[in-house]
């Protein structure tokens, strides 16, 4: 089951999602500096634009994603991948709620708070999508596959060397 979305057969997605993941867990990272360290205001700036980044980064990272769901036939893969896109959209909400509460000057712990739900929800999200792939296969070309195709190459490989020899 290779991915729709895919560039020289490498899914995009995956390559992407590392974006939002990282930005967002970054962001906690400067809310716990910022509500125990102190309140350095910079903190909750720094902890703002990463969130937002994270956001934009789930979106573009979304594309792909889509477009691998929508070409998932198998029904109980089709239903990982559903809970897998609504808990990564739950996490998307809680950190737009969590921005919006930041930008607005609200008390700190309530974007804490939330970007503890957040990170919680990717975390179960990408055990999701772990699902998906390593148990599962979505967008895995199956050993036999590459293997038929490495040994197709090299039969290739052999012949233009006769030729050359």
């Amino acid at each position: 089951m290779s991915s729709p979305a895919s560039v020289a057969r490498h899914p995009i997605h995956p390559m992407l999602v590392v974006f939002p993941i990282g930005l967002w867990t970054f962001s906690l990272v400067c809310d716990i500096i910022y509500v125990f360290g102190g309140r350095e205001p910079m903190w909750n700036t720094v902890a703002l634009y990463t969130a937002v980044g994270g956001i934009i980064g789930a979106a573009v990272a979304a594309v792909p994603g889509i477009i691998d769901y929508l070409s998932i036939e198998d029904k109980e893969v089709r239903a990982i991948g559903t809970r897998h896109m609504m808990v990564n959209l739950g996490a998307l909400l809680v950190f737009i709620v969590a921005s919006i509460a930041r930008a607005k000057g609200v008390s700190a712990m309530m974007p804490f708070l939330l970007s503890i739900a957040g990170i919680v929800l990717i975390s179960f999200g990408g055990w999701l999508g772990g699902e998906l792939v390593y148990v599962k296969g979505m967008a895995v070309q199956p050993v036999e596959e590459l293997a038929a195709e490495q040994e197709r190459q090299s039969r290739r490989d052999r012949a233009r060397l006769r030729r050359v020899v």
